[in-house]
């Protein structure tokens, strides 16, 4: 990629701060390709950033994530929130790029100048995030944007990192895709803040229902602990997103009294801080000399993957 200058990555953020679209999505993309001015670009950013609502929303795929968004989107911006999507997409097999089915079923909104739609990529990576969307959320942050929804891939049972970023959580389920008993098998029940049972309108939505308001009876909660309520909602047809938003807005509040918005913020930076280091000690390794060799010796049984560490990290040096 061309190497952006200071100056322009200057001129870069203030237009995003303006709102520019293009602006935007350069910043995002410097993000994703993890630029070299990267540092400079958080630093930039950073003034303008934790203020946004960042909303999680996870689940198996053909829940109606894309849907259910859609719609949050309509509903947000009818309060004249400004509006940020971050759709992070499964990778191509062929390109690595993402597949932009979340840009496709969106475009309803595409020339709405209050609203921000990027597809990402997740270029393999478990969890149901991309790499770069704690950063891009900063950039959407640093854009204006009040809010900011984040769509998981939807592989499954991989979907928890959401918990560690969002500030709100959603768990979507759907009637005959069996999304209780992979919720439970999945642990999502604890990262969930809300369940959304879409396709409401559906035979068996009722089961469902109750098998989700069953499982969270079952937790272990603390007295004023918040306890995920359990909505119905048919996206197609906008029926209980206003609840949803409701919903929403209540979990926001309940944060804010019980010092958990804080708290939130705190733990999303340290994971933000965590990542980065780890990237920066796996390309410390990577340039390690003598990694191939400590590798062919333990693959042949002439030492153990412990000691093997342990000689890297005193190359790198570090105590084991």
């Amino acid at each position: 990629m061309t190497r952006t200058s200071v100056g322009d990555l200057g001129a870069l953020v203030d237009r995003a701060r303006d709102g520019d679209p293009r602006a935007v999505a350069r910043l995002i993309t410097l993000v994703e390709s993890d630029h070299e001015q990267l540092p400079e670009l958080a630093a930039a950013l950073a003034p303008a950033t934790g203020t946004g609502q960042v909303i999680g929303l996870t689940g198996s795929p053909g829940v109606g994530k894309s849907t259910v968004t859609t719609e949050l989107v309509r509903a947000l911006r009818a309060t004249g929130r400004r509006v940020g999507v971050l759709a992070v997409d499964p990778s191509s097999p062929f390109t690595g790029g993402a597949i932009l089915g979340d840009r496709i079923r969106m475009q309803d909104h595409t020339t709405d100048p209050g609203v921000y739609i990027r597809s990402m990529s997740s270029r393999g990576r478990l969890g149901g995030l991309a790499a770069a969307t704690p950063q891009a959320v900063r950039v959407l942050e640093g854009a204006g944007c009040e809010v900011i929804l984040v769509e998981t891939v939807g592989v499954g049972q991989a979907e928890v990192e959401i918990a560690s970023l969002a500030d709100t959580t959603l768990v979507l389920l759907a009637p005959g895709l069996g999304d209780a008993i992979q919720a439970a098998k999945a642990g999502i029940l604890e990262v969930a803040d809300i369940f959304v049972v879409n396709k409401a309108d559906r035979a068996g939505a009722d089961a469902t229902y109750h098998d989700i308001q069953g499982m969270i009876g079952l937790a272990d909660r603390a007295p004023g602990q918040w306890r995920p309520p359990v909505l119905r909602v048919v996206a197609t047809t906008g029926s209980g997103i206003d609840e949803l938003v409701a919903a929403i807005g209540k979990h926001r509040d309940w944060l804010g009294s019980h010092d958990q918005l804080r708290a939130r913020h705190r733990q999303r930076a340290a994971s933000e801080i965590e990542a980065i280091v780890l990237a920066r000690l796996q390309r410390r390794i990577e340039s390690v000399t003598g990694l191939p060799a400590r590798a062919a010796a333990v693959a042949a049984g002439q030492q153990d993957p412990y000691a093997a560490a342990d000689a890297i990290l005193a190359e790198l040096g570090l105590d084991p």
